[in-house]
């Protein structure tokens, strides 16, 4: 444990929730690793900077991931260090009483389709969820309830990342396709999608690589990423704040989300899952559904806002 990662896990050992009101005064400088509670997520200190979001393609039409346009996030924020686990929900369940989305989708073995009283406290892996895995059938309204408890409980500026955010986490300061590089076929080390582990789950061809997890794998059993970060790319989806439009139209271009007058017709997601074909797993492509949607391979992942 770092020094800076004691001090505030310690403030929290100290008051809990009740000190809500209370400033954390750590100064935490890029690539530090926080919690702001026992039980709260733990965080990783994202520096400021440029890149290229979006590519010029995609899979067809429909799923195209442009034009590219550069952002500029000229603000350091907090990104989960991992994906939001089932033992963390469970707790925001059995503190507040929230009914999360049920009859979730997941594959029946010709295609995906809702399967009654399927929800969060079982996503359908023929075992119950792992404290550890990250939590999954949860919807948009989920997360973003999750985030707001989170918020309220600690007195921090808790949220969903934007996609411009997420998408600077995920390419890590590189240009490559992949996050890790150019082949499909080398993300393993990094990334739990659909593999030589996985093969014959899916109607669809595995990459050559083995990640050594069939399905879903606890958070952080693989290698981080280069800001840190586990898990970003594969393992399952994450919900993001904004409301997805294709192609990019007059688009934010600091790092803030896309949102719109009224109702959203789908909310963004990324970063694929451990079912996901390579295709899905680069950090450009953009996963929408609708806010109710839910799904087996969609969780969640927080940011918080630093002063």
């Amino acid at each position: 444990m770092t020094l800076q990662k004691a001090l505030v896990v310690g403030f929290a050992l100290a008051c809990a929730y009740g000190c809500a009101e209370q400033s954390v005064r750590v100064d935490l400088g890029a690539g530090a690793v926080f919690a702001d509670c026992v039980d709260c997520p733990e965080m990783v200190v994202i520096p400021p900077g440029s890149f290229v979001m979006g590519h010029d393609g995609g899979v067809n039409e429909e799923r195209y991931e442009g034009p590219p346009h550069e952002v500029t996030i000229d603000y350091s924020f907090a990104f989960g260090l991992l994906e939001i686990t089932t033992a963390q929900f469970r707790r925001f369940v059995n503190e507040t009483g929230y009914t999360a989305g049920t009859d979730c989708r997941m594959w029946t073995g010709e295609t995906v389709e809702p399967v009654a009283g399927k929800d969060w406290r079982d996503p359908g892996y023929g075992r119950p969820p792992r404290d550890e895995d990250p939590v999954a059938c949860v919807s948009w309204y989920d997360a973003k309830a999750y985030a707001a408890w989170l918020a309220a409980q600690t007195g921090q500026a808790y949220r969903l990342p934007t996609e411009a955010e997420w998408e600077y986490v995920a390419h890590d300061g590189g240009s490559t396709a992949w996050s890790w590089g150019d082949d499909p076929d080398a993300g393993c080390e990094e990334a739990n999608y659909y593999d030589q582990a996985a093969a014959g789950q899916r109607p669809w061809d595995p990459v050559a690589c083995n990640d050594g997890h069939r399905m879903v794998a606890p958070v952080g059993s693989l290698e981080p990423n280069a800001f840190g970060v586990f898990d970003v790319i594969g393992n399952v989806w994450e919900w993001v704040e904004d409301c997805y439009v294709v192609p990019y139209g007059v688009q934010p271009v600091d790092g803030s989300a896309h949102l719109v007058d009224g109702p959203c017709e789908k909310r963004g997601v990324r970063g694929g899952a451990w079912h996901s074909r390579a295709t899905w797993q680069r950090p450009t492509f953009r996963g929408r559904d609708t806010e109710d949607f839910v799904t087996q391979v969609f969780g969640i992942r927080v940011v918080r806002d630093l002063p």
